[in-house]
């Protein structure tokens, strides 16, 4: 989503493509630095927006700050005309940093599982939530073995499913 709003230049005309945020309270958008809509499999890096629609202000943690500044500011301005309300940019260089040039999309999917369970689920309804990750350190190598738990998971659930999903065919004999 944030690739084609930072592609499109009137936003409004991709109302249609996505989906109706009027009861949405935050957007998670990983963000790339592709620029080419050409390359499909673009981009050297991946960073976090998250939007907080009912506070009007998007969150922007990148493990290799600032790398992916301007990309997240373009995304924000362009879902601030897509929603019809202002967006404050709060770039966050206190997020947790990687220490090698491979980590930065586990880094995305890590913070957006600790935010999304640890930070905004937890919140009263009414309640400020704090959405620093300041101090906060990230196991990379964790991260990586949670996602592959999942995906084992994920793919034991779909063989299940299939077998008993499976018809027997009787040929006449």
């Amino acid at each position: 989503m944030s690739f084609m709003l930072i592609q499109t230049p009137n936003p409004l005309t991709l109302r249609d493509a996505l989906p109706n945020f009027s009861k949405t309270t935050h957007i998670f958008l990983p963000i790339n630095d592709c620029r080419n809509p050409s390359l499909a499999e673009g981009g050297t890096h991946w960073s976090l927006l998250v939007v907080s629609v009912v506070d009007g202000v998007a969150f922007h943690y990148d493990s290799l700050h600032p790398a992916n500044r301007d990309e997240a500011m373009t995304t924000t301005k362009k879902l601030s005309i897509l929603l019809g309300r202002d967006l404050r940019f709060l770039d966050l260089p206190d997020s947790p940093h990687q220490e090698n040039g491979s980590d930065c999309g586990v880094f995305v999917c890590v913070e957006m599982k600790h935010l999304l369970l640890k930070k905004l689920l937890l919140a009263h309804s009414k309640q400020k939530i704090n959405m620093s990750m300041g101090g906060k350190n990230l196991d990379a190598m964790q991260g990586r073995k949670e996602m592959l738990r999942i995906i084992e998971e994920f793919r034991k659930e779909g063989e299940r499913r299939r077998s008993y999903g499976r018809i027997p065919v009787f040929e006449p004999g």
